[in-house]
């Protein structure tokens, strides 16, 4: 959620008397979320990214538009989207009738602010005759600029469908983008944004952890930058990484370049494997830490998810025009992929 709408939440949630309201006299938070989704008839949805305890109490994990399909396909009448607000706005257009919850609307994102509506609106305009490829790490209202929405996992295929000639932007993340060029031979105009937590994979971080693990595999999401892409030996989505660490039990090694928090679905779904975060690089002041984190992902909560569903706000909302022109990307996605 870009920050010039975000507002000061903290305060508004202040007055409304419930911030960081305690569940009092409940032993067990977890049981206490679980019992209040079946009264309200809710379904609990975590990104990968997320802390373990909100994955554990989640009824779905996975990435942003698998998780919006999977609680538009549920009768259930309220959806709490614990990721970031461009994740929640996703669940809101494919499911415009539910209730939309997000346990903390400041929970935004790097990639998605680096592209407005109204900058991708002007981009356009000085390249007539282009179509629009955009990630689905944006806001509802660049999705409405949109012709096609991609995800990591199926950008390439998705790109490869537009004839050799055609003039396509990509945005907004450059690193993907880049990627998805080197790989088809094209040269789509790319948006120069970024992921705050995938940039700061180094391959320097990389080499040392290899020289103490020489046989593991080396796993890195399409996010990072090319130098780290290129030493990888395997690329894709948060989910292909995922996916291949279960289909091969004998490998009992890997290092993985994303957010640390796919770290607890894969020890929980490998629990033979071992999985190495890679760190961030050092900062200037020499001091680096032991995993790569989202702050924005690591702003949900229990106790955020527990008012959440208590209270039934803050809630998430998308103008009916822009959700239209927003849903038809969407649509074209799932019909090339």
């Amino acid at each position: 959620m870009s920050t010039e709408n975000s507002g000061n939440i903290k305060k508004e949630w202040m007055e409304k008397g419930f911030i960081d309201e305690p569940a009092q006299g409940m032993s067990d938070l977890k049981a206490e979320i679980r019992r209040m989704c079946k009264e309200k008839d809710a379904v609990i949805l975590a990104h990968y990214y997320t802390v373990g305890e909100i994955q554990e109490v989640a009824d779905f994990i996975g990435d942003s538009l698998a998780l919006a399909r999977k609680a538009a396909d549920t009768d259930a009448k309220i959806i709490v989207m614990c990721g970031v607000h461009f994740m929640a706005e996703t669940c809101k257009i494919l499911s415009p009738e539910k209730t939309v919850l997000t346990p903390d609307l400041n929970a935004g994102c790097s990639l998605a602010d680096s592209c407005t509506a109204d900058d991708l609106r002007k981009f356009k305009a000085e390249h007539p005759g282009y179509q629009v490829v955009s990630y689905v790490n944006t806001t509802a209202a660049v999705k409405a600029l949109t012709d096609v929405v991609v995800t990591s996992g199926n950008a390439k295929k998705v790109v490869d469908s537009f004839p050799k000639d055609a003039k396509l932007i990509f945005g907004p993340d450059y690193n993907l983008g880049n990627y998805i060029n080197s790989v088809t031979g094209r040269e789509m105009v790319l948006w120069n944004g970024g992921c705050h937590v995938h940039e700061r994979f180094s391959v320097d971080e990389i080499v040392k952890l290899k020289k103490e693990h020489p046989d593991a595999v080396v796993m890195a999401h399409l996010e990072c930058k090319s130098p780290v892409l290129a030493i990888a030996d395997v690329k894709g989505s948060t989910a292909t990484m995922l996916q291949y660490a279960q289909q091969h039990p004998e490998q009992k090694e890997f290092i993985v370049a994303t957010e640390a928090g796919i770290l607890h679905e894969m020890q929980r779904t490998c629990k033979d494997q071992v999985f190495i975060a890679v760190p961030p690089e050092v900062s200037e002041g020499g001091v680096g830490c032991s995993c790569n984190e989202c702050e924005y992902m690591k702003m949900n909560t229990l106790l955020k998810v527990y008012n959440t569903l208590k209270h039934e706000w803050p809630t998430v909302d998308v103008d009916p025009e822009i959700r239209e022109d927003a849903l038809k990307p969407i649509k074209r996605m799932l019909e090339l992929s």
